[in-house]
Parts: structure tokens; C-alpha cells; sequence
């Protein structure tokens, strides 16, 4: 299981997704995240790596297009207040399409091995942020 943050977005499914597919531009979360590309690898590639706000530093681990998923692990690094607690970090993002009105849903899942590290949960107010920048950037 994991911590579970969700928004519905005033847009067709596939603009949102549009915005939101490319590993390396996080443009639609406005000023809540600088994303720094890192690598060879294209956003769209598994194995593309960023470092979010100089602090994140994450890898693209699943795309699917035709699900609108893409999942992603945030490298713990070297800081072993977190390694001693935490295996990995799992980030997931699902984009469904609302067709009664043509709007979308957004679900952005964070979950951590062990499930009692409580890492997850501290990134919840950040999350409800970013997804609080995408209904704006659809309106």
C-alpha cells in the first residue's frame, strides 16, 4: 500500500497526461519544483534520471502511455538517516479520464519498503502542492 493524494483536473485525459509524461519538465507544477535533467537518458526513457529542488534525486523506473502510468524510485543516496529506515521509495503517478464531464483524475502514489518507515507520509503537503499547480495550470 502506499499514501495515496489525488486531484481532478478541469481537461481531457490526454492534455494532462501530455503535460505530465515527460520525466524531465515538471513546467505543470509551476513554482513548487525546479527539475534538473541528469544524464543521456530523453524523459520519456526508462533509466532518465532528475534531482528535484537540488535536494530529489529520482529515476524513471515505468512508462506506460496507453495506462498513463509512469513510476519512478527516489535514489536514497548516501543519507543514512533515511537508508537505516527505508529499503526504496516508490513514486507513481495515474492519470484516468472522468468521462461523465471529460475532466481527469489524477493519483499520485508515494510507498516505501519497510511500510513503517513513514518517510512517504512526510512528502503529502508537497504533493497535494504540485497537484494543486496542475488544476491551475488547466484552467
Amino acid at each position: 500500500m502506499g499514501n495515496f493524494n489525488s486531484v481532478v483536473v478541469d481537461a481531457p485525459v490526454n492534455r494532462v497526461w501530455g503535460a505530465m509524461r515527460n520525466f524531465h519538465d515538471m513546467s505543470w507544477a509551476a513554482d513548487e519544483v525546479e527539475c534538473e535533467p541528469v544524464g543521456a537518458y530523453a524523459g520519456n526513457q526508462i533509466g532518465a534520471k532528475r534531482i528535484i529542488n537540488g535536494t530529489f534525486y529520482e529515476t524513471l523506473i515505468g512508462l506506460d502511455d496507453q495506462a498513463r502510468v509512469m513510476r519512478w524510485r527516489i535514489d536514497l543516496g548516501s543519507d543514512s538517516a533515511v537508508k537505516d529506515n527505508v529499503q526504496e521509495i516508490i513514486g507513481e503517478i495515474r492519470v484516468y479520464p472522468i468521462t461523465e464531464d471529460n475532466t481527469t483524475f489524477v493519483l499520485w502514489i508515494t510507498s516505501q519498503e519497510p511500510s513503517t518507515g513513514g518517510i512517504a507520509e512526510a512528502g503529502d503537503d508537497a504533493y497535494q502542492a504540485m497537484l494543486a499547480e496542475l488544476q491551475r495550470a488547466f484552467v
